[in-house]
């Protein structure tokens, strides 16, 4: 085990190994074990660079620490595990007070703080955007009526050949108020009336109805973590989330057979905390995992602004919606895309114990 507290070593935000003097793998806190997806009885005994591909002379590096008996910092190296695709990260690897032989390995990844950051300014973007089109839509709405109106007159006294051109008028107006209706429904999103909430019963409401309808050619599985508290938001706009993201990870497959995997686990050290507000816990996380090709690496820093699509006919606005739910759940989204594995990640908070109590008090 880590010498000193327990406490202060499970509520290290950042995953923490310690080494033996072969540069075994002798203990882990809940942040390695997030980042490795393993927990110490997997890894105990196990060589660290044989266990996280790191693009530095690792064994070099742990050497002169040994050598030196003094930290030393690697900043802005890849990191990976060989079952998720690399990270930027910053090592720290320092030797454990009064112990000659054992040593400290930190790995700080720095796409949570990028993706937060990217979350948060997206979520500006989202509000900003949509306001405007949300203005734009209303006004485009009435001479498209008139449009289709008028195409529809037209077409009681045309040939069958000019028929065809007033019907692809009708048919595309169509289209556009429909796009303008989503738009209006993503401005008008009333704020989450949160309660408990019970994310397994969510999302299997989400998997039942994808599997008779969008997403019935791919294959749903669950991994859950049947301990999980309760969520503290609002079910229905967390079923529209996880539609979204089982529609989206089934667009992303096209015609061809797939797996869709279902996540739940729980993560007490993470944090989120917003300009002007305080840090708060989002312990509660949910993956939505697919085997498709991936998000475009060009888009892949965006997808989550609005009108921003990786499909040809794609609006770019479910994505975006998706973001302004969970951002008004205090909650967070990020996102990890290499061919064969896209990974969607929501943060969520649990429901606090004295509303957790008044729920239980009034189920009959």
């Amino acid at each position: 085990m880590m010498p000193g507290s327990g406490v202060i070593w499970a509520s290290l935000p950042i995953p923490a190994l310690v080494l033996d003097p072969q540069d075994r793998i002798t203990a882990i806190n809940p942040a390695a074990e997030l980042f490795l997806n393993k927990t110490i009885k997997g890894l105990e005994g196990e060589l660290v660079y044989d266990r996280l591909v790191i693009d530095a002379p690792i064994e070099e590096a742990l050497a002169r620490v040994r050598k030196n008996r003094s930290p030393l910092f690697i900043n802005d190296v890849d990191v990976g595990t060989g079952e998720r695709a690399p990270v930027e990260c910053n090592l720290q690897i320092a030797p454990i007070s009064n112990d000659t032989n054992r040593l400290l390995f930190l790995v700080s990844p720095r796409e949570i703080a990028g993706r937060l950051g990217r979350s948060i300014s997206a979520d500006k973007a989202a509000k900003s955007a949509i306001g405007m089109a949300e203005m734009l839509a209303h006004e485009i709405k009435n001479p498209l009526a008139g449009i289709t109106g008028a195409a529809q007159l037209l077409s009681m006294n045309l040939s069958k050949d000019d028929l065809e051109l007033t019907d692809l008028i009708v048919a595309e107006s169509r289209r556009i108020v429909k796009l303008l209706d989503q738009v209006e429904q993503f401005g008008n999103l009333r704020p989450p009336q949160a309660k408990p909430v019970n994310i397994h019963d969510v999302l299997d409401r989400a998997r039942k109805s994808a599997i008779i309808g969008f997403a019935a050619h791919m294959s749903i599985k669950e991994d859950y973590d049947p301990s999980l508290p309760p969520a503290y938001g609002d079910s229905d706009q967390l079923l529209q989330v996880f539609l979204n993201l089982l529609k989206n990870a089934a667009q992303a497959s096209g015609t061809e057979s797939g797996t869709i995997t279902l996540r739940t686990f729980y993560e007490p050290s993470l944090r989120v905390r917003r300009k002007g507000e305080q840090a708060f816990r989002v312990p509660l996380q949910v993956e939505v995992i697919d085997s498709g090709p991936g998000l475009p690496p060009d888009i892949a820093d965006e997808i989550f602004e609005p009108f921003v699509s990786g499909r040809e006919n794609g609006t770019g606005l479910g994505l975006a919606l998706v973001s302004k739910i969970i951002s008004e759940h205090k909650g967070w989204i990020s996102v990890d895309s290499v061919p064969g594995r896209t990974v969607f990640r929501i943060s969520l908070p649990i429901a606090p114990k004295h509303i957790q109590q008044d729920s239980d008090k009034e189920t009959p």
